[in-house]
C-alpha cells in the first residue's frame, strides 16, 4: 500500500453503520478509505471521553475525517486530539447556533427524555431517529444501514445532541449540506456547500454527487 495515499476515514450517524457509504468511491491511487463504526458508550461516558476514544483507532497521521450527522459532530470532537489533514461533515451542523429549534427547544425543557427510546426494535421509529425520515415504503432498505438497537445508546447520543455545546469551528472545516435537510434544516445554517434537493440521507441518494466532488474537496 504506498504510503502517500491520503486515508479518508468515514463516520456514519446515529446508529447508523458504515455501510452507508457503501456506494461512496475515491480514485484508489490517491486515497485510501477507512470506516469508523459506533461502540456502545460506557456509563456516564461523556461526549469528549467517546470522541478521544473513537480518536484512537486512527492510525494514519493528518488522516481526512469524514462524519454523517451526529458523526460530523462527533469527528469535530475528535480532531480535537488529533493532527489531521481536513474534516468535512455531511448533513450535521458545525455550532449549537446551526441546531435546529425544536433541539434547543430539548434541551431547555428536557423534553428529549421522554422519547420512546426503549422501543429501539421498532426499526420504523429507529429509522425515524436516524435519518429523519418515515420510511415505511423503504423499510427494508433502511434497515440494513442500522447497526445499533440499544436503549442507553440512543439516549445517550440523544443527549448528548442536545446538550453539544461548541460556539465556534475550525475555519478549515468543510460542510456539505442538502437544501432539504429535515433534521438539520438550512436555514441556520452557513458557509456551506449545498447539494441542491438534497435531503438528510444523501449519502445514500445522492452518492454521484459524492463520488464527482469528494477527491476533490478532499485535496483543494
Amino acid at each position: 500500500m504506498p504510503s502517500s495515499r491520503i486515508h479518508v476515514y468515514f463516520m456514519p450517524g446515529l446508529a447508523a453503520s458504515s455501510k452507508i457509504f457503501e456506494f461512496i468511491q475515491l480514485p484508489s491511487d490517491t486515497f485510501q478509505i477507512h470506516y469508523l463504526e459506533w461502540f456502545l458508550p460506557e456509563r456516564g461516558m461523556t461526549f469528549e471521553a467517546y470522541a478521544r476514544k473513537m480518536a484512537s483507532q486512527i492510525k494514519y497521521e493528518h488522516s481526512v475525517l469524514v462524519g454523517v450527522s451526529f458523526g460530523g459532530m462527533l469527528v469535530q470532537e475528535m480532531a480535537k486530539y488529533l493532527p489531521v489533514r481536513k474534516v468535512i461533515i455531511i448533513s450535521s451542523i458545525k455550532m449549537k447556533s446551526e441546531m435546529p429549534k425544536r433541539l434547543l427547544f430539548a434541551k431547555y425543557t428536557k423534553v428529549h427524555r421522554l422519547l420512546p427510546t426503549g422501543l429501539v426494535n421498532n426499526v420504523e421509529l429507529l429509522s425515524k431517529y436516524a435519518f429523519g425520515e418515515t420510511v415505511t415504503k423503504r423499510l427494508s432498505l433502511y434497515e440494513q444501514y442500522l447497526s445499533i438497537r440499544d436503549k442507553y445508546y440512543l439516549d445517550w447520543s440523544i443527549d448528548k445532541i442536545v446538550h453539544w455545546s461548541q460556539s465556534s469551528y475550525d475555519p478549515g472545516l468543510v460542510h456539505i449540506h442538502g437544501d432539504r435537510d429535515a433534521v438539520f434544516p438550512v436555514g441556520p445554517i452557513s458557509n456551506y456547500i449545498p447539494v441542491k434537493g438534497g435531503t438528510h440521507t444523501m449519502i445514500l441518494h445522492r452518492f454521484k454527487w459524492f463520488n464527482e466532488r469528494l477527491p476533490t474537496i478532499i485535496l483543494e
